[in-house]
């Protein structure tokens, strides 16, 4: 039986779990690819980005990378898909689409 968030995975049952163990641990998505939730994916234009990086602090996932002050393309492991960082890119850099 699963006795920490550690240690859930794919292959625990839910019969194995106790009630509240999903907040009994703590955690966070470094340790899950919440990404295979996404049913869609942002496609990233960098020759269109001006790197304002408006679309960092909106991302609930924290999917967009930042090197050396620059944004790079998502990680796609973390995002979901969710289409904020779109909605607010001023430049047309992002858009919803891409099939996953």
């Amino acid at each position: 039986m699963a006795t920490d968030i550690s240690k859930l995975h794919e292959k625990v049952r839910y019969q194995d779990l106790t009630e509240g163990m999903g907040i009994a641990g703590s955690g966070n998505s470094v340790q899950f690819n919440t990404g295979e939730w996404r049913t869609i994916d942002p496609i990233y234009y960098a020759d269109k980005c001006r790197q304002c990086l408006l679309c960092i602090p909106v991302c609930p996932d924290s999917s967009i990378p930042v090197i050396d002050g620059k944004r790079t393309d998502f990680d796609f492991e973390h995002c979901k898909g969710c289409g904020i960082c779109a909605k607010v890119c001023p430049f047309g850099a992002i858009e919803m689409g891409g099939e996953k």
